[in-house]
């Protein structure tokens, strides 16, 4: 089970979805980011932490992510996985608790496989979760494709052994304060495997059905030059604005509600010209690539200083400040527990500037009314 399955777990969101995708990205070499690089350091420090909970030999990894920061988030999501550890024992004796888990879902998706965080079976309950150590975008549990693959490799290996009837499925992002959780009947799950999983999977291992923009785009390998994806965003220039002059509020609802994956797709194009441009020499039609604009830094303070207080003008306060650590550079520092019980009574949070966004965002109504909110000029 070397690589990448074509009908990865983490990508089904977006195959399921796109069908042709998942054959269409293997035209594109698989992408690397610090913010994975993060996540694997992260998910790595985790599993060792849990072994040593469940008195298993472990060596505690060593890499340049290592951070109070990371050493607290990580103890979260431990916290979190040791209680579902101890209550699965309560309810078995036998229970049985895998960590970073092969999965093989093949049955249903051909070649797939995935790789499971931490599983627990216990008595009727199966339990599958994951651990994301990003902070970008809460995840939910909700029908989560991904967990659901996770739940049915799982199934492969203990559905002779314990009566499972139930799965429950955990993402736990401690970053955000997230903790989503979504029960299954098997049942439902078996059926959603038969009805959904099973034919949209030959769609994509055979790179047939129809290709669909929508926000699983994301993180697909092909977002950049996709002509779906393109044709999608473009209809937005198409609307008829002709008459009357001023927009009616029905279109400028239709641009709302495009515009964020519109401005997205713009930069993934933007950004694939640049990159063409500067390591290939690719040259685009009616652009050129130039030097950006830069700011000026001093090459070593040290010398500065030394420079300015030789002239005997000036004074270490003169050239000199001194200024409290930011909140976000203080959090760190301290870490989030100590932070909070030392300096909870000394922070201030102001509202959040407003933003639209559409009515299936599940944060609270923004209130004029009750808002302190200034506009920052």
């Amino acid at each position: 089970m070397a690589g990448h399955a074509l009908l990865s777990a983490s990508g089904a969101y977006r195959w399921l979805a796109c069908t042709p995708s998942a054959q269409l990205e293997r035209q594109f070499a698989n992408e690397t980011s610090t913010f994975a690089a993060e996540g694997t350091a992260a998910h790595a420090l985790a599993e060792h932490k849990l072994r040593r909970f469940l008195k298993l030999r472990s060596r505690k990894p060593v890499s340049e992510f290592d951070s109070p920061e990371m050493e607290e988030y990580t103890d979260a999501y431990v916290t979190y996985a040791c209680e579902l550890i101890a209550e699965a024992r309560k309810r078995s004796s036998d229970a049985i608790v895998l960590l970073e888990q092969k999965l093989d879902y093949s049955e249903y998706a051909p070649q797939g496989y995935g790789t499971g965080d931490l599983i627990i079976v216990s008595d009727c309950t199966l339990d599958v979760v994951d651990l994301k150590y990003g902070r970008g975008v809460a995840v939910s549990a909700k029908k989560n494709p991904q967990m659901m693959l996770y739940a049915l490799g799982a199934l492969q290996i203990f559905d002779s052994i314990f009566d499972i009837q139930t799965v429950r499925m955990t993402i736990v992002q401690p970053r955000l304060d997230n903790i989503s959780t979504d029960v299954l009947p098997i049942a439902e799950l078996l059926h959603w495997a038969e009805t959904e999983l099973r034919p949209r999977a030959k769609l994509a291992l055979n790179g047939e059905g129809e290709y669909i923009a929508g926000a699983h785009c994301r993180f697909c390998r092909a977002r950049r030059t996709c002509r779906t994806r393109a044709d999608t965003n473009m209809e937005l220039a198409k609307l008829d604005f002709k008459a009357p002059a001023l927009l009616s509020e029905e279109e400028i609802g239709a641009v709302l509600s495009k515009v964020d994956e519109l401005t997205a797709w713009a930069g993934d194009v933007k950004d694939y010209a640049l990159t063409e441009a500067v390591s290939s020499g690719k040259q685009w039609p009616g652009h050129k690539v130039v030097e950006g604009r830069s700011s000026r830094k001093y090459r070593d303070e040290a010398e500065v200083a030394q420079a300015i207080l030789a002239t005997g003008n000036f004074s270490d306060q003169d050239i000199y400040t001194k200024a409290l650590l930011g909140i976000t550079a203080m959090e760190k520092l301290l870490g989030k527990k100590q932070f909070g019980a030392l300096l909870e009574p000394f922070i201030s949070k102001a509202p959040g500037k407003p933003t639209l966004v559409p009515l299936s965002d599940k944060r609270p109504e923004y209130n004029a009314a009750s808002a302190d909110f200034k506009e920052e000029i």
